[in-house]
């Protein structure tokens, strides 16, 4: 951001279960651009999609056009990527001259985890597109910048004494060595979804969704200038070149403007959406001449795209991987998750284990979850007043799925999140998170050099630094004072109190004190650079870039030692793609998540699996976890349960500050005005 941004106006910083598409107040919900259709005037609230709400070949080739005639307006070559809605990417444009990589850093000088990595621009203008694409809905519309805001050590980014951002944390989702991720297969339209990221969700401006109708259809993101970053300061505003070349692409296919991110609030803070509008652009997106290839051309992706454009799926059909759910659901207006053959991909299942949650039981906690969710106030979400959309995610004791559904128009990241959270806390609740760390071994962090005056190419990757896997247990047992902590499975963590102690600083947003044990200290922490959630990752991370540049062409180097020659037709894939598992244990297969939305299950004091919830407010995925399973608990009389009250993580005190537990919003139904509802259970 440093060197790139023109600084200028400082800024004061002053979300009913719907049958259709109208309702709501607020402003004309035509959007940022006129839409490509009628759009209601008020704007959707979760059920406008329909069998055309999707991108055609002719409308990703407008989007791209836009961009860039933006970009030759601005004399700076971009890469561009557009996906749909499940994170199919549907055309990556390289514009002649485009710079190949980008480099990761904050506006830290910190060395470690992914800071000051080189990653080619193709990969980072897909993770803003698909950041764009999954945390909006019909209700809302988020933009990479949004994301910037609320992953940050303090929300408001640049904010003193400030608690760290709502969704700290969830950079860290939609891994491409998830086992929930879908993975493209080459010479294949557009399929079900949602598919990974190659680095996950992106903070970086240059990222926004595109909706056609009041509806979101997908997303566009640009890699043109050298950074992928993030707004470290959000008290004035930027003319970044990323963001504006983004912007021109959603013209005509622009977000209504009372679901952008600045009709929304959480904790009486306004969102940010983009520091820039249409009339800041260097040119009129609407009369952008039509794709040449004197300009540029579509791009070959492995492992994301083939060099060529597709139209994008239907969301909410099974050709996009998320349909209506069948007759175990239905009533509650549930949407599942299916495989090619329209299989839902997580049935109710029974788990694995002593005391294991039977199918049914499996089944009755996300029933009981999606009833309380249907009732709950959404907090970011417009119009005001409308029902909570989340994802909700039931795992055994050792991370299996057991069940997993979400309610009308939830947004896309929340499914792989709510099963990084229930897994999160059942994990650290577990006798075997201690053994299970200190077996697996420290990260090592490489700084990358490409070198493309040889034939063939070159990448030499270095080691400069190691994560502190193996000291998680120790600094953990000194921090409670705990000698057996992460070992003896006595204490009953959340998702919320495992963020707790994952934060740079403990109490969270107290500046000035040591960090969680699960954290780096703050002179060697970033937003790139957590502790054990990227640590458990990381390598995966990393070698799935190896291998993308591997396919590219480019041989490998480590440490000087040759690691991959370049592809052969004898051997064409020297350096394989990364399995479908991010730190090794299957408990955490697709890595852990540190902000709240997940409670552990209990059979009498027996540990017998989790559930996670991710959607509309991290209270509000707190109270549906938390009141979900207690309401399930008293339907099958008692047989499971949330964690016992005197080993729930809210009795310990280090450093005279209690942990949370959970955190419910105090009058939280749309159709009663009960308060205190978890209170006591």
């Amino acid at each position: 951001m440093a060197g790139r941004r023109i600084r200028s106006v400082a800024l004061g910083l002053v979300v009913t279960l719907a049958g259709g598409c109208g309702g709501g107040g607020g402003p004309d919900g035509a959007g940022t651009a006129p839409p490509t259709g009628g759009a209601p005037a008020q704007g959707c609230t979760g059920s406008c999609a329909t069998s055309a709400s999707f991108l055609t070949v002719a409308d990703v080739g407008t989007v791209i056009a836009q961009a860039v005639a933006e970009a030759q307006a601005q004399n700076l070559p971009a890469t561009i990527a557009v996906v749909d809605r499940v994170g199919n990417v549907l055309g990556v444009w390289r514009m002649n001259g485009a710079r190949p990589t980008v480099t990761i850093h904050s506006e830290r000088t910190v060395a470690g985890g992914l800071e000051n990595l080189r990653v080619p621009s193709e990969l980072a203008a897909i993770a803003k597109a698909i950041t764009g694409a999954y945390l909006s809905s019909e209700g809302n519309a988020f933009t990479t910048r949004t994301a910037s805001q609320i992953v940050q050590q303090s929300f408001n980014p640049g904010e003193s004494n400030a608690p760290s951002g709502p969704l700290f944390g969830v950079q860290f989702s939609q891994l491409p060595c998830s086992d929930f991720m879908v993975r493209f297969q080459a010479g294949q339209a557009s399929g079900p979804g949602p598919k990974r990221s190659p680095l996950g969700l992106s903070a970086d401006p240059g990222g926004f969704p595109l909706y056609k109708n009041g509806v979101p259809v997908g997303g566009i993101g640009v890699a043109a200038d050298p950074d992928y970053t993030l707004d470290a300061r959000i008290s004035d505003r930027d003319r970044d070149a990323d963001e504006m070349i983004a912007l021109a692409g959603t013209f005509g296919f622009g977000a209504p403007t009372n679901r952008r991110a600045d009709a929304i609030t959480a904790d009486g803070k306004t969102f940010r959406y983009s520091d820039v509008e249409f009339t800041d652009l260097t040119r009129q997106p609407g009369n952008a001449p039509a794709l040449s290839s004197s300009a540029g051309s579509f791009i070959r992706v492995p492992a994301y795209a083939d060099a060529q454009v597709r139209e994008g799926t239907a969301f909410g059909t099974p050709a996009s991987g998320i349909r209506p759910a069948g007759p175990e659901l239905a009533d509650l207006d549930a949407f599942v998750v299916v495989d090619a053959a329209n299989q839902n991909r997580f049935a109710a299942r029974a788990g694995e284990g002593p005391g294991a949650l039977s199918a049914n039981e499996a089944l009755t906690i996300l029933r009981e979850a999606l009833k309380v969710a249907n009732r709950q106030r959404a907090q970011i979400r417009q119009p005001f007043g409308s029902q909570s959309r989340v994802s909700v995610s039931v795992v055994d004791a050792g991370g299996r799925v057991l069940a997993l559904g979400r309610t009308r128009d939830a947004p896309v990241f929340g499914l792989d999140v709510s099963l990084q959270k229930a897994r999160t806390a059942a994990f650290f609740s577990s006798a075997n998170a201690a053994s299970t760390l200190n077996g697996l071994p420290n990260p090592s962090y490489f700084s990358a050099t490409l070198n493309t005056t040889v034939t063939p190419p070159e990448v030499r990757l270095q080691t400069v630094g190691t994560g502190t896997i193996t000291s998680t247990t120790a600094r953990t047992r000194d921090f409670f004072g705990l000698p057996s902590a992460l070992g003896d499975g006595v204490i009953a963590f959340s998702a919320r109190a495992v963020g707790n102690i994952a934060r740079p600083f403990y109490p969270d947003g107290i500046f000035g004190t040591a960090a969680g044990p699960f954290s780096n200290e703050f002179d060697s922490w970033s937003p790139f650079d957590v502790g054990l959630q990227l640590d458990l990752s990381y390598t995966s991370i990393a070698l799935h870039v190896a291998h993308y540049l591997n396919q590219a062409g480019f041989r490998l180097f480590l440490d000087g030692a040759e690691l991959a020659p370049a592809p052969t037709a004898q051997n064409p894939t020297p350096l394989p793609d990364i399995g479908f598992n991010c730190p090794g244990p299957a408990a955490i297969a697709n890595g852990i998540q540190i902000f709240p939305g997940g409670v552990p299950i209990f059979r009498g004091e027996q540990l017998v699996g989790a559930i996670g919830i991710s959607g509309d407010g991290v209270d509000q995925d707190d109270m549906v976890a938390f009141l979900g399973l207690h309401n399930a608990g008293a339907l099958l009389n008692g047989t499971i349960h949330n964690a016992p009250m005197t080993r729930r993580a809210d009795t310990l005190v280090p450093f005279n500050a209690r942990l949370r537990y959970v955190q419910c919003p105090q009058a939280p139904f749309i159709d009663s005005t009960e308060q205190n509802v978890c209170e006591g259970k």
